[in-house]
């Protein structure tokens, strides 16, 4: 920094300098010019006068006069001498001071006399710098008959000009002087403060440890490179991270799964071949808000798995364009490269209108398939409409497909949901040579169950297009297993849990997600659950000793009006705890348009306010109701705050929370108290496992999690950390395009 603060200086002194001294040195020929044309003109006046007085005296023969006038102009300001001479220059009349300075005649004299006209010249002259102003002098018949030289000692000038130069030194030393030291303050203040501030936070995030950004007017003008800076540190905070990780597993003859491994585990099976995903949801959304455009990208386990294979390997995510941005930001082609801040791979946005959207998604997916599937005691409704809408997006999303897939050998493609039941069918038609597997995020119901749906056939049909079809559970693919066998003209091989139709095999398999747990194992949080716990109290506005905690949807199969209930039973039958357990539901509005959800969302709204009606004392309150959007961080205050955590979901695929929860707590503390009928209790087999329906036994979960042994907690939750380390997101992933790219797809 020194260094850099002395070449500064040094160019900028150097700087200030050449320009000041250029800019005096202009100055001073402008002053310079000005005086001597001042002189001039001063010259020229009065020589003129001068001679027509000499003219007089001389037609008149008067030299005595003439002398006398001469002698007395003579001594006037800066007039070195005058002097009369003819036309041999004999001087007829001559102050003594010329006398002694002209001994010839000057050339300004003779040219006068020649031209017959005034004459200047700048003469040196006994090292007396003159200005010589000649004026021919006339005889009576008008011939020439000599000339008057009037002499003025130039010298003035040059002690004028010596002033002004000695004023512009001064002037440009002030200028150095004031320059030095407010580089100096700007070095200090502007320059070293932000780049001492960027050292120190580089320093630490090169040390593995997290650390948010410097708030931007600290950073100043090294913003850009502090953007920069952020997501390679981010990606060498996770290296470092995942490093730690594998290397402490190795010891124990143990592995985990990372985004590296990963990525290097996915481009050795694509061997070379393009991936490709298609989901409804996509993994980054554009926005304009205040004039701008923001990106964002949704909390999904999906994107979180998916998005470090696709920039592994360059691949494309095809997915509807959502955002109120999304379509000035693609290119012609409907395409954009992500992520923002380091191009890895393609995001291709399929467009679908409001009405379509309505029948599509909100219409067939969730009015009809999802209650189907879920069996959550809600009525499906299927639409002729919605069919159609649906037939006709998966037919967009096959098309879409198609384009980008136009230049691959042996592409992979990885479809998500049940949003597109129809897609593999519609992508082995277009693309016979593409490797296609669909994840069913969703539970699968009994045969008789999804005998309801009138489209049954055409589903089914269009899964078994896909090479893999996969599940969270076993139980799942049990049941797809019997709908196929019952309903459809198909080869059914439960030995090998495939399925042949229309000379295609596809294979049937688990593939249990869950969460990154490695992300959060180096995020340690300062704060304990003490005291975590306390500042939330504290910024709900009440007192409590007690904190459990549920995150979900407001959705009608989370089971959260039996969680209340559960809570209000709890509090009745242990009363010891009222006034201080708090049961804080974290509940984002989900699909609020249509007619169940508004309605289930109404009645949480209206139980929860009779609970605390009934119970509440003082500034506490038994149920709390967050009904809004949290972000990650938010959420995770409240996983590592409470005693406990409840998911008590109806029927659940997976049902991640569970998850979530346990990959925050560090500490490993806390008790998970989870419905049986998830999937996530196939994993975490240490939690307290519940029957959501039996509002009685619930309540007892909750009163044995708040007494249990904190050795007994602490043994639970340390063996579903390590249960979610081992299969964590990426285990996922890694499972499910692994196992398509090893099928065989020529068996008969």
């Amino acid at each position: 920094m020194r260094i850099l603060s002395l070449r500064l200086i040094v160019a900028l002194v150097l700087g200030v300098t050449l320009a000041s001294f250029a800019s005096s040195w202009y100055q001073v020929q402008a002053e310079k010019d000005a005086l001597r044309l001042d002189l001039q003109r001063k010259a020229e006046t009065f020589t003129e006068s001068l001679a027509g007085i000499s003219e007089y005296h001389l037609q008149s023969g008067d030299r005595a006069g003439l002398s006398k006038i001469i002698e007395r102009f003579g001594d006037r300001d800066h007039v070195a001498g005058i002097g009369v001479y003819d036309t041999s220059f004999f001087p007829l009349i001559q102050t003594p001071g010329l006398r002694s300075l002209i001994d010839s005649a000057p050339a300004a004299f003779s040219t006068a006399l020649r031209e017959n006209s005034p004459q200047s010249e700048n003469v040196r002259l006994h090292l007396t710098r003159l200005y010589l102003f000649v004026v021919p002098l006339h005889a009576v018949n008008g011939s020439v008959a000599g000339g008057l030289i009037v002499a003025y000692d130039t010298g003035y000038i040059r002690t004028i000009i010596f002033h002004v130069w000695s004023r512009a030194f001064v002037h440009i030393a002030g200028q150095v002087l004031i320059i030095v030291a407010i580089t100096l303050l700007i070095v200090r203040w502007s320059l070293a403060g932000p780049i001492a501030k960027t050292a120190q936070w580089i320093k630490v995030l090169r040390s593995g440890r997290r650390s948010g950004q410097p708030p931007l007017k600290d950073l100043d003008f090294l913003q850009p490179l502090a953007e920069e800076v952020l997501p390679l540190a981010e990606s060498a905070r996770r290296a470092h991270a995942a490093a730690e990780m594998e290397a402490r597993l190795r010891n124990s003859r143990e592995s985990i799964w990372t985004p590296d491994r990963l990525a290097d585990h996915v481009r050795t099976k694509l061997q070379g071949n393009g991936l490709f995903v298609i989901s409804n949801r996509e993994p980054y959304v554009h926005n304009r808000q205040n004039g701008s455009i923001s990106v964002t990208v949704p909390a999904s386990g999906l994107v979180t798995a998916i998005d470090p294979v696709l920039c592994a390997c360059n691949g494309t995510w095809i997915a509807q364009g959502s955002g109120n941005a999304d379509r000035e930001t693609v290119d012609a082609h409907d395409r954009l490269q992500v992520p923002p801040d380091d191009h890895k791979y393609t995001l291709r946005r399929v467009w679908i209108t409001e009405e379509e959207e309505n029948g599509f998604y909100y219409g067939f997916a969730n009015e009809g398939l999802w209650p189907l599937c879920h069996m959550a005691h809600v009525r499906p409704i299927f639409r002729v409409s919605d069919w159609e809408y649906y037939q006709k997006i998966n037919a967009r999303f096959a098309d879409a497909l198609a384009e980008e897939v136009s230049a691959e050998s042996s592409p992979v493609v990885l479809i998500q949901d049940y949003h597109f039941a129809l897609l593999p069918r519609m992508i082995k038609e277009r693309v016979p040579h593409a490797r296609v597997a669909i994840f069913w995020h969703i539970p699968w119901p009994n045969p008789d169950a999804f005998s309801i749906c009138p489209w049954q056939q055409d589903l089914l049909d269009g899964l078994l297009g896909a090479d893999l079809i996969g599940f969270h559970i076993q139980a799942h693919c049990n049941n797809f297993m019997s709908t196929i066998d019952r309903v459809l003209e198909a080869r059914v091989d439960w030995d090998h849990f495939s399925v042949k139709r229309k000379g295609h095999w596809s294979a049937v398999r688990p593939f249990p997600i869950s969460v990154d747990l490695v992300q959060g194992e180096f995020e340690r949080n300062g704060d304990s659950a003490t005291e975590e716990r306390e500042k939330l109290f504290a910024e709900l506005g009440f007192d409590g000793s007690f904190l459990g905690v549920g995150v979900d949807r407001l959705d009608y199969t989370k089971g959260i009006i039996e969680r209340f209930l559960a809570v209000e039973s709890f509090l009745e039958r242990h009363p010891r705890y009222q006034g201080k357990f708090s049961f804080v539901q974290i509940g984002a509005p989900s699909r609020s348009h249509i007619p169940q959800y508004a309605e289930f969302q109404n009645a949480v709204e209206r139980e929860a306010h009779r609970i605390n009606a009934r119970f509440g004392r003082g500034k506490q309150t038994p149920i709390v109701l967050l009904n809004r959007h949290h972000n990650r961080e938010e959420v995770q205050r409240y996983y590592r705050a409470a005693h406990l955590c409840m998911v008590t979901s109806l029927h659940d695929g997976m049902n991640l929370v569970s998850k979530e929860f346990v990959a925050a707590r560090q500490d490993e503390h806390g008790v998970l108290i989870l419905s049986r009928f998830t999937g996530a209790a196939r994993d975490l087999q240490d939690a307290l496992l519940v029957n959501p329906y039996n509002i009685e036994g619930t309540a007892d979960a909750i009163a044995r999690s708040l007494e249990m042994n904190a050795t007994e907690a602490q043994d639970r939750m340390r063996r579903m950390r390590k249960a979610t380390a081992e299969r964590n997101i990426y285990w996922w992933a890694a499972s499910l395009i692994g196992d398509l790219c090893d099928m065989r797809l020529d068996r008969s």
